[in-house]
């Protein structure tokens, strides 16, 4: 008999569900964006970073300085990035077009945040999958 290996959800604590979505409603109409970090598939803190995209309503650039940091803080014993985050002013909580070109296919995680709502998505080879989660506290 064939053994599967379901993936459990993601768990992403409550207060970085919830930077995110206030992330999002203070940079409407532009999008929002930051990393994720945390270990193995468990959310942590959602840290907000400048979106340095020439058309910031439209699509988002993480600022490289937040990003360095973020790997010499995972290096040192902090937090690791597991992914990424950014909002869709035009209330669609999935991956764009711009989304699936931009994305590295690397197996981050992908928070997509519209109208309030949380997705999210794994940056797969063969492109964007759905991931479950869970708010938790902590």
């Amino acid at each position: 008999m064939a053994r599967y290996r379901q993936r459990m959800p993601v768990c992403i604590c409550a207060s970085a569900h919830a930077a995110m979505i206030e992330a999002a409603r203070r940079a409407h109409p532009h999008e929002a964006c930051g990393l994720l970090l945390g270990a193995h598939d468990r959310v942590i803190t959602a840290q907000q970073a400048a979106n340095l995209a020439a058309d910031p309503a439209r699509m988002f650039d993480i600022d490289p300085a937040a990003l360095i940091a973020a790997h010499r803080a995972a290096r040192a014993g902090g937090p690791q990035i597991l992914g990424y985050f950014h909002s869709h002013p035009n209330g669609v909580a999935a991956p764009s077009p711009t989304d699936a070109a931009m994305a590295a296919h690397d197996g981050r995680i992908w928070a997509i945040i519209g109208a309030g709502t949380v997705t999210l998505w794994r940056d797969q080879p063969s492109g964007f999958e759905p991931l479950s989660y869970a708010v938790v506290a902590g």
